[in-house]
């Protein structure tokens, strides 16, 4: 997995490629945090390239959505693969994340 970082006007823009699983998780949980506890509250997750994601990374996911959410931030995903929508409709994650077709629908909405 690798993750890129963009800094814009509106939110800090993160990217994710490959899979987020148990092997790797860790890594963007530190730096989700990181980027949270040094006053980021504005998040935009870039899906495009994320290929798999397992439990435990829904879990990171989900755990800096709740810390933003405390910190009266805004945390948002964006360009969802279709087998990676599929995994949060299952897991009813499309109820509790605000997810926009694309990173330009994203952008706007902050």
């Amino acid at each position: 997995m690798e993750i890129t970082e963009k800094k814009n006007d509106k939110c800090t823009l993160i990217g994710i490629d490959g899979r987020l699983d148990t092997t790797n998780y860790s890594v963007l949980e530190k730096k989700l945090m990181e980027l949270i506890d040094t006053g980021q509250s504005k998040l935009l997750v870039n899906l495009s390239e994320m290929d798999y994601v397992s439990s435990s990374g829904l879990r990171i996911l989900l755990m800096a959505l709740k810390r933003i959410t405390v910190a009266k931030g805004k945390f948002a995903l964006c360009s969802l693969q279709p087998n990676i929508k599929e995994i949060f409709e299952i897991s009813g994650f499309t109820n509790i994340f605000e997810i926009y077709d694309n990173e330009e629908a994203g952008l706007k909405a902050f």
